[in-house]
């Protein structure tokens, strides 16, 4: 590992594990629940206990009343999908939606490592690029952060679809699943591509959905005739955004594909949140906690 990517590592550690341990630790135990409740063990009944807890063998053998204790079972798998499609590496403002989603994931992975969960991770484009099975342990928290800063896909298009289909292969059970990205996976009437594959998805985990997005891709500037090209494919053009039309276009675009997205998390019940480069994301990890919570 170069010194430069040692310094990034540390430097995103530090701001994202403090963040964990200050703010997210409490609000991500309540949101995301384990599997129920395990028996922890039996003590001496006291006034204002459940009588239904009562273990009736000990408390014949001993001549007096004891409970059996249960305490919830905490520990979870969880699973950050993160799409490394060319998108990612776009941002106008104070970074880039690549810079935004290393944050964000890094966030969430000393939060469940804190709450005891194991993590993992799926980097996907329009192929599944790279898996890391979940663990628990620094050394493997640092990796999956190592990814998410300096992770370079072989393909640059978009997948969702085939994403979710690995992943709904690949764990057997049920787990907590973070899937990152810009969802601009559409058809050519702006219907979402991955619309099956994440229904299934949804049934069988549990599934969150963070959107991030640039706010230059919901309204472009007024700047005259600019050179514009296509991460994923390549394909360059010359546009004019001194166009009213031009502009009007583009904005009802993404404004549908947006719409056509939270119709489809809102018919199957997905949490979701959309976070742009120029926002804290703090404070909306915060409130996709507590709508869960």
């Amino acid at each position: 590992m170069s010194n430069e990517l040692l310094k990034n590592v540390r430097k995103i550690e530090i701001k994202t594990r403090g963040l964990s341990h200050q703010i997210f630790a409490g609000e991500y135990h309540s949101a995301f629940k384990g599997k129920g409740m395990a028996f922890s063990e039996v003590r001496e009944y006291q006034y204002g206990d459940d009588v239904r807890s009562m273990d009736w063998n000990v408390t014949a053998r001993l001549n007096a009343p004891f409970i059996k204790v249960f305490e919830e079972e905490r520990e979870l798998t969880v699973i950050l999908m993160v799409d490394v499609s060319g998108s990612r590496l776009f941002g106008t403002t104070r970074k880039f939606k690549k810079e935004l989603v290393a944050e964000i994931g890094a966030v969430l992975s000393f939060s469940a490592s804190i709450n005891n969960d194991k993590v993992g991770a799926l980097f996907f484009s329009d192929r599944v690029e790279l898996f890391i099975p979940p663990k628990k342990g620094r050394s493997h928290l640092l990796r999956i952060i190592r990814e998410l800063l300096e992770f370079e896909p072989k393909n640059k298009g978009t997948d969702i679809g085939e994403a979710l289909r690995f992943l709904t292969n690949a764990l057997k059970r049920r787990s907590t699943v973070f899937l990152l990205s810009d969802l601009l996976d559409l058809d050519d009437r702006l219907k979402p591509r991955f619309e099956e594959p994440l229904k299934i998805a949804a049934n069988k985990h549990d599934l969150a959905v963070i959107r991030v997005y640039d706010p230059r891709e919901q309204q472009l500037p007024k700047i005259g005739l600019v050179r514009v090209s296509d991460a994923e494919t390549g394909a360059e053009t010359w546009i004019d955004t001194s166009s009213v039309r031009l502009r009007s276009n583009y904005e009802a675009w993404n404004r549908n594909a947006e719409t056509a997205v939270k119709q489809l998390m809102m018919m199957y019940r997905i949490d979701n949140v959309s976070i742009g480069t120029h926002q804290d994301y703090v404070q909306e990890l915060i409130r996709l906690f507590k709508r869960r919570a």
